[in-house]
């Protein structure tokens, strides 16, 4: 993980025209290291398609995003993010363990280990199990832990909290304290209040 006050993301006039609709427009934000951006709204206001494209999974309508000073076209800002959908992106068929071992593998270096991250998540002990055996909440827990291995500064998530219980709520929100604490940075959507009282989260409305 770099250091804090290291990286910024930016967005200028950004706007998204879906079937004829405005989702939204003239949207912009500045996010640096140990910030996070909560993006809020009801059903079809557009957050999944401002993630898309805070991603660069598709082209915005108008406007320009930065990942430090650069077009996040540059190949360093999808070295340095890391993106969770409503998918969880695991490898059903494989153990808890083969899961990991295929993210540290794709990844540059890692910032936790296997066991560490297993350990963050509350899933110590599920190593050799099957994925398609989880719980929806463990399954949650097991894409979290991928992120905490690839030490991505910039976690952008869609509605993390998703399948969670009360006390898995509580943990994601202590990993997202620790990832910004350590000079990392989150976009995410959420339906949950999200309790982050030791970082700036700064919001964005859709509705």
């Amino acid at each position: 993980m770099q250091t804090p006050s290291t990286h910024s993301f930016e967005g200028a006039g950004l706007s998204c025209i879906r079937d004829d609709r405005v989702l939204f427009e003239q949207l912009a934000f500045t996010l640096v290291s140990g910030q996070v951006l909560l993006l809020e709204g009801k059903n079809g206001s557009g957050k999944t398609s401002l993630l898309r494209i805070l991603c660069g999974f598709r082209e915005a309508d108008a406007g320009t995003i930065r990942w430090c000073n650069d077009a996040i076209k540059d190949s360093r800002f999808y070295a340095e993010m890391a993106y969770v959908g409503h998918l969880d992106g695991i490898k059903k068929e494989l153990t808890v363990l083969e899961n990991l071992k295929m993210a540290l593998a794709l990844s540059d270096s890692g910032h936790y280990s296997i066991d560490e991250a297993l350990t963050k998540v509350h899933l110590t002990g599920y190593d050799d199990v099957l994925v398609q055996t989880l719980s929806a909440g463990q399954k949650r827990r097991l894409s979290l832990a991928r992120l905490l291995m690839t030490g991505n500064v910039l976690w952008i998530l869609d509605e993390p909290f998703t399948s969670l219980d009360k006390q898995g709520i509580a943990l994601i929100e202590t990993l997202m304290s620790e990832h910004c604490a350590n000079g990392g940075m989150i976009v995410l959507t959420s339906h949950h209040d999200i309790d982050l009282p030791e970082v700036d989260v700064q919001r964005i409305n859709l509705s």
